[in-house]
């Protein structure tokens, strides 16, 4: 006579139940431990890195930020200057960190554009926890006093009928003002000669004096000189003119319509950042970038706070992984 089966299906039955209270137990306990990290956060000082040498602009952006986010947080948060590498090897040790939250890392443009020039030992998107945009700004196409050009459509102009020999100047080989120059000469339909530089001083410093001809500043280094008439700005690279100098025409008004570069900072998390931490640094940073002297602070360096979700974040990193990797292949640029 066959045995009844019914007991082994229902040791079956019992077996599978065990086996699937004992996963739900584990994911419940997973899910509250990352609830509990994220309620008493942030529970000691947070470092932020920033990929660059203190004085320059990430780093001035950083510290605003970095200031405000920490009254607001109630931890204070330590800025970390590694620079290297275009911005490379800051980046690398802020993305290899422990994805707690207490690693954060300032990005700006060459972010971007690095993986199109340098070997690098990770995934520009899937190996980062976007935070939030931080601000946004124009370069300023700036010409000395002495160039006889009184607009953008001058500058184009006399840069055809000298069939090369107008130089550029540029903060350095593959930085942005040297891809935003290219790109610009590409729409025009252009050429200049590239006089790469050590930084944005030394480059402004050649143009003002007429050693070049043109440059793609920022808007903070620029100001100066331009307001003391040392220095005729043509244009600005923006899609709209900004609060700062409305006088100043964006290069589409002046007759090169779809050119845009905007100069950017943002915040991103090591992949694995829990998201309510995420979110929350996302609302603080925002209540901080909204705050009136962070928004004048901004503007009288031709910025302007970039209040949005991380989701924005990610959107522009993505477009410009794209947009410079063209720039950089059709120019051919290289770095040592």
């Amino acid at each position: 006579m066959t045995p009844p089966r019914f007991p082994v299906l229902s040791m079956r039955r019992t077996f599978r139940r065990a086996l699937l209270c004992t996963l739900i137990g584990a994911m419940a306990a997973g899910l509250c431990q990352a609830g509990a990290q994220a309620a008493g956060y942030p529970a000691k000082p947070i470092k932020l890195i920033v990929p660059f040498a203190p004085g320059g602009g990430n780093d001035a952006i950083a510290r605003t930020l970095g200031r405000r986010l920490g009254e607001s947080l109630g931890q204070p948060v330590v800025i970390e200057n590694r620079a290297g590498a275009g911005g490379k090897l800051g980046v690398e040790t802020g993305v290899k960190a422990e994805p707690d939250g207490y690693t954060l890392t300032l990005i700006s443009n060459s972010y971007a554009v690095n993986p199109s020039l340098y070997p690098i030992k990770f995934d520009p998107v899937k190996d980062i926890v976007p935070i939030g945009m931080i601000a946004r700004g124009p370069l300023l196409i700036s010409v000395p006093t002495s160039l006889p050009v009184a607009n953008l459509s001058d500058l184009i102009q006399l840069a055809k009928s000298k069939k090369g020999g107008l130089t550029y100047a540029s903060s350095g080989q593959g930085g942005i003002s040297h891809l935003a120059t290219e790109l610009f000469l590409k729409a025009a339909g252009i050429d200049m000669t590239h006089v790469p530089y050590r930084g944005t001083a030394p480059a402004l410093t050649d143009t003002v004096a007429g050693q070049t001809d043109v440059f793609f500043s920022t808007a903070g280094a620029a100001f100066p000189y331009m307001k003391s008439g040392r220095l005729k700005v043509v244009a600005e690279t923006l899609p709209k003119r900004i609060q700062a100098e409305p006088s100043i025409p964006t290069v589409a008004e002046a007759g090169l319509p779809g050119y845009e570069v905007v100069v950017w900072y943002g915040l991103i998390a090591p992949k694995g950042l829990p998201a309510d931490i995420q979110q929350r640094l996302n609302k603080e940073m925002n209540a901080a970038l909204a705050l009136p002297e962070t928004v004048e602070q901004l503007k009288a360096n031709g910025e302007e706070p970039a209040i949005g979700k991380p989701e924005q974040l990610m959107a522009q990193i993505e477009k410009e992984l794209a947009l410079w990797k063209r720039v950089v292949t059709d120019a051919k640029i290289q770095v040592d």
